[in-house]
Order: C-alpha cells, then structure tokens, then sequence
C-alpha cells in the first residue's frame, strides 16, 4: 500500500494518556488486558475510526504497552488513516473470525490470562463472545463494559471543541428549519433543508434527529413524512449534527404561520422552569437537584401532565444505533456533575421541545449550543 498520510482526530500524545487511564484501572482489577468491541471506545482510545465499524473488530488493550487492533482487511487504508499506533492484524471474509481473534489474544496477551471484555458492546454477540470463550480455555473473563465509557463522560478541551463546531451546524439547521416553517411545506423539504444547512456548515452527517408535526408532535422521536404543514402547524425538531462524531444537539418548538398566545406563555414557563433547574447545575450537585426542579416545574404547568422522560444524559462521541452516553439524570440518579462534562438536557410537554448542550465549568455550566431561546414561528423573523 502505499505511503498515507495520518489524518488523527487529536495528538498522539491524547491517546497515549488516553490508553495510560485504561491501563491504570487495568492493573488496579488485576487484569491483564482489556477487550474493547463498542466502536466509540475503540475510537476513542486508539483514534481508529471507519464507517465500517459494524464489521467485527476490536482493540486489545494490554495491562502494558500498546494496544492492538484486530479488524477486517478492507479497512486497512483507514487504519492508515486514524489509528495512532502500529500494531493490528486483518482478517479477511473467508476467515473463521472467532478464530482468528482468538490466536491473536492468545499471542498479545499470552496463555491462562485475565480478561475484560464489554459484554454490553452490540458487535460483540452472545455467539461471538462463547466462540472466544471456548478457544481460550484456562482464561478468566470479567465484564469490562464500563471502563473505558465512564473514562469517555471527562471530555478534553479538543473534544469539547469539536462539539462547539456541531452546535454551529445545529444552529445553522434550526434557522433553515425555521425559514421554512411554512403552508405547503412538507416534512420531507424541511429535512433535506435542515440537513443541508447542517452539512454545509460543517456538520459530517446529518438528519434532524426528531422532526415531526401536527399530532404527531405530542410524541417523542418522529422522524419526518411527507405530510404537508398547516396554518397554526406545531412542529418538533431536534437538530443532531456531528463533527468528528462529537455531537451537540438542541430543540425548539416551531409554529407554522401562527402562534396563540396561551402557547407562547406556555413555552415562556417552559424556558422559566429550565432556567431554574439550570441555575443549580455544578461541579459536586447532584443530578437529582436539577431534575426535582424540571419535574415540580412541569407537574405544576396542569394536572393531566405526565412526565417520565430523563431530564439530562451525556453526549460527545457517538455513533449508531448509540443516541448518548451512560449516565442520565432521572429520580434515582446516584451520580454528581463533574467539571467538564457535556450534556443534552431538555423537557418536552405537549409538543414543546426545549432543549441545550451544555458544558459543565468550575462554577456553573455554560450552553454549548447558543440559539435564541423562544417559540420559533414561520414567517416571522427571529
């Protein structure tokens, strides 16, 4: 193959002390290795990085020295492109995958060791995992699934940059959405409008991650239709851009042509109780704080209101069918905010969407998505 030139998504250096953290909690298990399958920690410690990444692959990541990567061979140029170490080995379709990775482990990490493997990992099937198991006999296995995801929720200042980069798309598909918030439009135009703008303005793929209207807006996660928008049409969008894969995201409740004004005091209450709950975000709160304030908040809007949804999960490298990282803010949440977190917080009562990316800092938070707070109507200016 000839030469490539490296296209890393941060400096070597990050993912070395990047693989230093893995290692430590490593040794602190008394493991030898860690077997890595969900491809955003793959991605995440090691750089590599293809829209292949539902093939099998994987990165060993010894207890010392660098990690290996075991992937198929066709995606060898991306390799060359995104993995910031050397070691790797390819199997090829007619292979025996299993197999093959089991010799690989077997020769990385030696004989009758200790493993950790993320069994929650979708690519990494109960049959797949069994295979493993069995050609490695003498191992001792252990579930690693959430060292590397808790490891992922501390986000670098390079890693937040990316998300400021996908909050401008995000606000660059909401104006598009909002310019065409009008009598005839279909669900269909708008999306490719919102998706347009988002691309253009930097976003590496795009899709309103929620886009739909009329009845269907009282509901969570439509995607969009062919239907047609009407006069006094309430419409949920979500914008979900992504650079680099690190996403931000936001919503807000679009009117078609109109808006009464028992809605815009709706939404104004909304903006009031979010407002509210935010004002108690920090380093050390307790993510039941902000939540208790977006529940009372939205039970006292009426008494036929239910509310079940999570109120903040976290967000930066993602990749489908993911939709966010494994730490949401609910009435049992046992976890506290820590500097340098990244959020989606939102509420959503009868259709009415309002949401942020934000950023946790040493006092406070700040909003990492920056668009106009307020009910969006077609047809009028912002």
């Amino acid at each position: 193959m000839d030469k490539i030139k490296a296209d890393l998504w941060f400096d070597h250096d990050e993912y070395c002390s990047r693989i230093s953290k893995v290692q430590k909690n490593i040794n602190k298990r008394n493991l030898d290795a860690l077997l890595v399958f969900f491809p955003e920690n793959v991605t995440w410690s090691t750089g590599f990085y293809t829209r292949g990444y539902s093939s099998f692959q994987f990165v060993i990541i010894p207890a010392s020295g660098e990690p290996f990567l075991v992937c198929r061979d066709v995606e060898e140029f991306y390799i060359k492109k995104t993995f910031s170490f050397s070691g790797y080995s390819l199997w090829c379709d007619s292979d025996d995958k299993e197999k093959f990775a089991s010799s690989i482990i077997q020769k990385i990490v030696g004989k009758n060791a200790s493993i950790a493997i993320e069994k929650m990992a979708w690519p990494l099937s109960v049959n797949r995992y069994m295979n493993i198991k069995n050609d490695l006999k003498g191992y001792r296995w252990e579930d690693g699934s959430h060292i590397i995801s808790k490891l992922r929720l501390i986000k670098s200042e390079s890693e937040i940059n990316y998300q400021k980069k996908a909050a401008i798309a995000a606000e660059m598909g909401m104006k598009a959405a909002h310019e065409c918030a009008l009598v005839g439009v279909s669900e269909r135009e708008m999306a490719a409008n919102v998706c347009s703008a988002m691309i253009l303005s930097g976003s590496d793929r795009a899709g309103p991650g929620v886009l739909s209207s009329g009845e269907r807006a009282m509901y969570l996660h439509g995607g969009y239709t062919d239907r047609i928008f009407k006069k006094d049409d309430k419409i949920q969008l979500e914008t979900t851009p992504h650079v680099r894969n690190y996403h931000a995201r936001f919503m807000r409740p679009i009117m078609v042509e109109n808006c009464s004004q028992k809605d815009l005091r709706f939404v104004e209450s909304i903006i009031k109780i979010q407002d509210n709950a935010l004002k108690e975000v920090k380093p050390g709160v307790s993510a039941k704080i902000p939540d208790k304030i977006y529940r009372d908040g939205i039970f006292s809007l009426g008494k036929n209101i239910r509310y079940t949804n999570k109120t903040f999960y976290s967000i930066g490298l993602l990749m489908e069918p993911s939709g966010g990282e494994p730490l949401e803010a609910h009435p049992k949440a046992d976890w506290r905010f820590k500097e340098n977190m990244t959020f989606h917080t939102y509420l959503l009562v009868n259709g009415f969407g309002m949401s942020e990316t934000i950023r946790i800092t040493p006092s406070g938070y700040e909003r990492i998505t920056k668009f106009p707070r307020k009910i969006l109507i077609g047809g009028q200016s912002l």
